[in-house]
């Protein structure tokens, strides 16, 4: 049963909201010893809002266990964006996007793992305090970052499920390719981003990860919509659409030869006709200009964590300089510190110039090669990855370099703010290959439309 046939009978009774809601908890508890993906599961709340719900079941997602990423507020449940610097806050709010869901019935479960602050492509950096989550498909193996408790527990659930996540450069795509999911990842601003503990601001899209395209459709119209509480909350609505063509991304087939080969012939199982094409700004300067760009704005958002107003609170007994230094340098994790330490040079005077403002130059030539590419495609189609899940114990030997390229393929929509949805293609020595459709500014129904067809084959 998915999950929109479980609302289906949840609205009309025929399923005991509270009884399933304290089985669904029960197997969180089994799951999260081995598999380690949630951060916080939240058995108190989920029993109220059942209980609440069973006197009268309604809504889009009447009774749905949902999870939600540590990054995303939810009002009474430690929030910490995988930080041991937010370790024990509690928001007093909901995000809108949560807010949104449980008024439509959802049943919030829990906070599920990620890289910290969202740093990360293998949510192994999930802070000082956090066990790192596991592949559902082989435990020795990453479920992919930074959203990776989500797409974990959206693949070893046994029950209707649907998770609420979030993206920066590849974070909803990457852990659904490795996992073996679905993740819609929306055009920038139509999931309002209110509630949201930031990373790099104008990167950021909450989004969704499910076991199906219909899933995500499902809940992406529950939480979409124009927010007053944020700036950046588009008021206009995601379009349907038709896929009539299709193009492959030419330097996007550099990758691994088993990945290639498994895109390749899913669209051609699947009688899909398409041309190859190339983008070759978006494929020479999209890594560098997003690593220079969400670096950058990171190291301004992150500023608040001080241990004096936010975060973990440190007594005052020398200077505040060396409060802020002795707070972060305890709490923050290896790769908070470098990417705070890289954002913080790129804005300097002297070098803005040189870096962050060329990076600002070189994004806007990207959205114009992918506008231009649009005029004749309705989608354009990439691995998600460039390879499958790797072990955990590789992640330790790459050099921070060559993990930052594993973004490679994800990093150019993010930075035009595309919708793109990841959806599996197929399989390699049993591990499950992303296939990424991106679409033009708010066009998810042909995301959705391709997801379902490619699904139905």
């Amino acid at each position: 049963m998915n999950a929109i046939e479980f609302v289906e009978k949840a609205r009309k009774k025929e399923i005991d909201i509270v009884e399933h809601t304290h089985k669904v908890l029960e197997k969180l508890e089994k799951i999260n010893r081995e598999f380690h993906y949630f951060n916080t599961i939240s058995a108190e709340l989920a029993i109220q809002q059942a209980e609440k719900l069973a006197k009268s079941p309604k809504g889009k997602l009447c009774g749905l266990p949902v999870s939600v990423k540590d990054c995303i507020c939810v009002k009474g449940v430690e929030t910490t964006a995988g930080s041991k610097i937010l370790k024990g806050y509690k928001p007093v709010f909901n995000a809108t996007a949560v807010e949104n869901a449980i008024n439509e019935g959802a049943i919030i479960i829990g906070k599920t793992s990620q890289d910290e602050f969202g740093f990360g492509s293998f949510n192994t950096n999930t802070g000082i305090d956090f066990e790192i989550p596991k592949n559902p498909f082989d435990a020795s193996r990453v479920c992919g970052g930074s959203s990776g408790g989500s797409a974990g527990i959206t693949q070893a659930a046994d029950f209707p499920h649907i998770s609420i996540a979030e993206s920066t450069g590849g974070s909803i795509a990457c852990p659904a390719s490795f996992c073996g999911i679905v993740g819609i990842t929306p055009t920038y601003g139509l999931v309002s981003r209110y509630g949201l503990i930031d990373y790099a601001s104008s990167l950021d899209k909450i989004g969704v990860m499910a076991k199906t395209a219909d899933e995500c459709r499902m809940m992406i119209d529950v939480i979409k919509g124009n927010d007053a509480n944020d700036s950046t909350s588009l008021k206009e609505d995601y379009k349907e659409g038709n896929v009539a063509n299709i193009a492959v991304l030419k330097e996007a087939l550099d990758v691994d030869e088993t990945v290639k080969k498994t895109i390749l012939s899913c669209l051609e199982k699947n009688g899909i006709e398409y041309d190859i094409i190339s983008l070759p700004l978006a494929a020479k300067y999209s890594n560098p200009a997003y690593y220079l760009i969400a670096t950058s704005e990171a190291s301004t958002n992150l500023a608040k964590f001080c241990g004096f107003k936010y975060g973990a609170e440190f007594s005052l007994d020398d200077s505040f300089n060396a409060l802020f230094s002795n707070a972060r340098s305890a709490c923050f994790g290896k790769e908070a510190k470098r990417r705070i330490l890289l954002g913080t040079f790129a804005r300097m005077a002297g070098f803005r110039e040189a870096f962050y403002l060329k990076a600002l130059k070189a994004r806007t030539m990207i959205i114009r090669e992918y506008k231009e590419a649009f005029k004749h495609y309705d989608l354009l189609v990439c691995p998600t990855m460039p390879i499958t899940s790797p072990k955990i114990d590789e992640i330790s030997r790459l050099s921070p370099l060559k993990s930052y390229m594993m973004d490679v393929l994800t990093v150019g929509p993010n930075l035009a703010g595309l919708p793109h949805l990841s959806i599996t293609a197929g399989f390699s020595n049993r591990l499950p290959v992303g296939m990424m459709a991106i679409a033009d500014h708010l066009n998810e129904g042909a995301l959705f439309s391709f997801g379902s067809g490619i699904e139905q084959a």
